[in-house]
């Protein structure tokens, strides 16, 4: 493919709920440029942008792809994200390397729950975008009422820019409203019109010139109604609606055309978009210009046990050369780019310079991550790195055998680097692998390709709840350490006192020993022993915190103490100690905010409740959404993903983060015990 300057480039992401035909519609693109000579088919595993086999295997994205379609003298860079919630962190990955966005509606299905959050995602981004309603050839397709949910949902600058002409299987050409010579037929002259002077005040009212020469009675010229509506969905004022069937190829010619019309190269994308920061100074804008500085930033990773680590790029200022010294400003470490490459799904493109503006890609980078600026060493730019959605979903990851022991840290490693959104743990209260993810399928085909890949398999479960134990009063505890067997013997003397400790405070030891009653060479010994004694609580073995333990008194022989003997004891003295103590079961605590519809808050806050949870409040967020801020008990939270999702019909979201430890409820502490009690044993 020859190098396209910045001014010729559209850099697009697709975004739709899950099953409205991005993946098609890319495939239809290449057709129609004949770049491809046939379109692929879902359920064959035969389109360009899904080539991975778990791809297959669910007939539906879960990454995202890069599809340059060569358009007239320009270069359409698509990025083809999954459309499924679990793929939040691919949709942030298309999002960082585009100018400009489609959003998808299926006709016949409508706006629907992807649709709306992606158009938020959009919106939050502040990228311009184009919105296709496409399968307008399918049954129960009703243009006319997709349009007004359209309306409705995002609001009246959303205005159609072509009309379909013939209705469901009869579908077969669109009307180009923005050509003024195009035949209108019959039926649809009321409608065009009024859609026609739609366009024009839109185009209008995106410019103060044009403004003032539409209200002084004066007809634009089509130029002008281009010019005016281009602004207006570069500033996000206008929100063209086309039309399109991407199996049949229906307005695929139209949609490219418009695409290179209407939306920006980046050139044109707004400075405040491409900030860098310049080593330690101030931030500087930066400036798509091909002949400036490099600063490309790496916004996808995918590991491959043949290829190794192939890193996709956007160049957003300078030229990105093959075989060139580049340095990474985040690790601060040179690296040497071999071949850069143009992608087109999984084919390689060998390509021997990329413009400012441009995507590529570059393979076995030593230290580059997804978010990490390539820059010069001699001034080292650093673009804002990408921000991915938090992990709500966890399972405890196993081997299977001795073998996937071997190989496990190496894959699971490679696999978080493909995936950001993926967040590899230990436990150490548990000393569980925990594995986190936006949802179970998410986590399900990470495991999936880890076996593929890597030749690991894993079994899944899930994850121990990390519960902790304390002690509720005041006592006092004395242990005598005595033992003859011959020679030396052994022989310590302890009396401590326990108090409980505000929650969090972990572990005090103190001493108020006088007359020398335990030497102070000593003292360290008990309060090691003491220490050791915090790993297994009386309760189930859980670790002990927020004690205070005060050495107070003691004994000692000439002969037969030692440290050791010292430490037993102590150790001793405080499991003994805690028994008399009122023994606590803790639970950590989870700070949870939920975004919802208010349709659905009943029913959300019924289920909190239910999960013990405590509410601290409800804030409305506008478009039909409340967020319900509450706390509650991890141990009821683990499959949260799931439920929310059935509750909603996946309509809500939410975040979950560690807040405190709390007390078990008296009734539920049995349960745990003999949970506990029960997995022991089973491990024996």
């Amino acid at each position: 493919m020859a190098k396209h300057d910045t001014d010729q480039l559209r850099n697009v992401v697709l975004l739709s709920h899950s099953g409205a035909g991005k993946t098609i519609l890319s495939d239809a693109l290449l057709l129609n440029s004949k770049v491809t000579t046939r379109l692929g088919r879902v359920e064959d595993g035969t389109t360009t942008s899904d080539y991975e086999e778990e791809e297959h295997k669910r007939q539906a994205s879960v990454q995202t792809s890069v599809i340059p379609v060569p358009w007239k003298d320009s270069k359409i860079n698509l990025l083809d994200t999954p459309g499924y919630a679990d793929y939040r962190g691919e949709v942030v990955s298309g999002f960082r390397a585009a100018d400009g966005a489609i959003l998808m509606v299926s006709a016949p299905a409508g706006v629907e729950v992807g649709t709306i959050q992606m158009w938020q995602m959009a919106q939050d981004q502040n990228i311009p975008r184009i919105l296709v309603i496409n399968k307008l050839d399918r049954e129960n397709a009703d243009f006319d009422q997709v349009l007004e949910t359209i309306v409705e949902s995002f609001g009246r600058e959303c205005v159609p820019v072509q009309l379909p002409i013939g209705s469901e299987t009869d579908f077969k050409e669109v009307v180009n409203l923005l050509d003024p010579n195009a035949k209108v037929p019959d039926n649809l002259t009321d409608q065009a019109e009024e859609a026609r002077e739609r366009i024009i005040e839109a185009a209008a009212e995106s410019d103060d010139e044009l403004a003032e020469k539409y209200l002084e009675g004066e007809d634009l010229t089509q130029d002008e109604i281009i010019r005016g509506l281009r602004k207006g969905v570069i500033e996000g004022t206008f929100f063209p609606v086309l039309s399109t069937s991407a199996t049949t190829g229906v307005g695929i010619s139209e949609l490219a055309d418009a695409i290179l019309g209407l939306l920006p190269s980046p050139a044109e994308v707004p400075q405040q978009v491409a900030k860098a920061k310049a080593g330690e100074g101030d931030n500087v804008d930066l400036s798509p210009d091909s002949s400036g500085q490099l600063a490309a930033q790496v916004f996808k990773t995918t590991a491959d046990p043949f290829v190794g680590k192939l890193s996709y790029f956007k160049v957003f200022s300078g030229t990105l050369k093959s075989d060139s010294q580049i340095w990474n400003s985040e690790k601060r470490e040179a690296e040497r780019t071999g071949t850069v490459y143009i992608m087109r799904g999984k084919e390689q493109e060998p390509i021997d310079e990329l413009a400012a503006g441009d995507i590529g890609a570059v393979a076995k980078l030593n230290s580059a991550l997804t978010g990490d600026t390539l820059a010069v060493k001699d001034n080292p730019l650093t673009l804002p790195n990408l921000e991915f959605p938090s992990p709500v979903y966890q399972m405890s990851v196993f081997p299977k055998t001795q073998a996937d022991v071997d190989k496990l840290t190496t894959a699971i490693g490679r696999i978080a680097e493909e995936d950001p959104s993926l967040q590899i743990s230990r436990e150490p209260d548990t000393n569980e692998l925990l594995m986190g993810g936006l949802g179970d399928v998410h986590v399900e085909v990470a495991v999936e390709k880890m076996k593929r890949k890597f030749g690991v398999e894993v079994e899944l479960m899930t994850p121990k709840v990390p519960y902790k134990e304390t002690i509720a009063s005041q006592t006092n505890s004395h242990y005598r350490h005595k033992k003859q067997s011959g020679g030396h013997g052994q022989f310590a003397e302890v009396y401590l006192e326990l108090e409980p400790l505000p929650r969090g405070s972990g572990f005090e030891f103190d001493q108020r020993v006088v007359g020398g009653a335990v030497p102070r060479e000593y003292i360290p010994s008990v309060q090691k022993g003491c220490e050791k004694a915090l790993v297994e609580g009386v309760l189930a073995g859980f670790p002990l915190v927020d004690v205070k333990a005060t050495l107070y008194d003691g004994s000692f022989h000439p002969v037969d103490s030692s440290g050791v003997s010292f430490e037993i004891a102590g150790s001793n003295a405080l499991s003994g100690g805690v028994n008399n103590a009122s023994p606590q079961l803790l639970e950590p605590i989870m700070h949870v905010q939920i975004t919802v519809p208010d349709t659905d808050t009943g029913d959300v806050m019924g289920d909190l409740n239910s999960k013990r949870a405590r509410i601290l409040g409800m804030n409305p967020e506008g478009n039909g959404y409340t967020t319900v801020e509450a706390e509650a008990p991890q141990a009821e939270m683990l499959r949260y993903a799931t439920d929310l999702r059935s509750q909603t019909q996946g309509r809500g979201w939410f975040t979950l983060k560690f807040d405190h430890y709390d007390p078990v409820p008296g009734h539920l502490v049995d349960k745990v015990v003999q949970e506990q009690k029960d997995l022991d044993e089973a491990k024996a």
